[in-house]
């Protein structure tokens, strides 16, 4: 299982995100949670799901801003489930307080931890790398990229956004759009092995 916990950062002098954050993202990830996004304590948020590309999506979502430290803790949770995620409990619970406290120090502001010592350093770097592309994309990089993953070609993109094909094809490569999409079923699959070995070890 994959436990995503994010802390604002700044939340002394800035408006309190929690709320609204959760409910974007139980609006846009209802289908892959495992239980509904909660708030763990004060200012922190946890999410868990099932599938390594739903994390991947919750971790790229909230590291977007800039606005949250994020942790990725992966291994088991102790089942049946509680009805509320603050009140789950397992390995992989471990892993996530260990990983979004080591993420506030990091500069990405991301880090992976897994209940197997090891077994998530590499999919810590790889994810890194798309962090790092996404954090130097521009205001209309980003805006061809929004539309692109809505479905839309890039030529439909381009006359949405009021330029030319050529013109969103040189925004595209600067974005970094068709490299990242390329490699996101990659890394959830990185993610979904390091899930694995923590189940396997977790039987013998």
């Amino acid at each position: 299982m994959f436990i995503i916990t994010a802390d604002q950062i700044d939340s002394r002098h800035l408006d309190d995100l929690a709320g609204s954050t959760i409910a974007r993202l139980n609006t846009r990830y209802e289908g892959e949670l495992a239980l509904p996004v909660d708030r763990n304590a004060g200012d922190e948020i946890q999410a868990l799901v099932g599938r390594g590309d739903a994390a991947l999506a919750i971790i790229a979502d909230l590291t977007r801003t800039g606005q949250w430290s994020v942790g990725c803790g992966i291994g088991r949770v102790r089942t049946p489930l509680p009805a509320n995620t603050r009140e789950a409990a397992g390995p992989g619970f471990v892993a996530a307080r260990t990983a979004v406290d080591r993420s506030k120090r990091a500069p990405l502001r991301f880090a992976l931890e897994s209940e197997t010592l090891g077994a998530a350093e590499h999919a810590e770097a790889l994810i890194d790398l798309m962090l790092l592309v996404r954090a130097r994309r521009s205001l209309e990089g980003w805006e061809l990229f929004d539309l692109i993953s809505e479905g839309l070609t890039q030529s439909d993109a381009a006359t949405r956004l009021g330029i030319s094909p050529q013109a969103a094809s040189q925004r595209a490569r600067a974005a970094g759009i068709r490299q990242e999409l390329s490699a996101l079923p990659a890394l959830a699959a990185v993610l979904s092995q390091v899930d694995g070995a923590d189940a396997h070890n977790g039987e013998s």
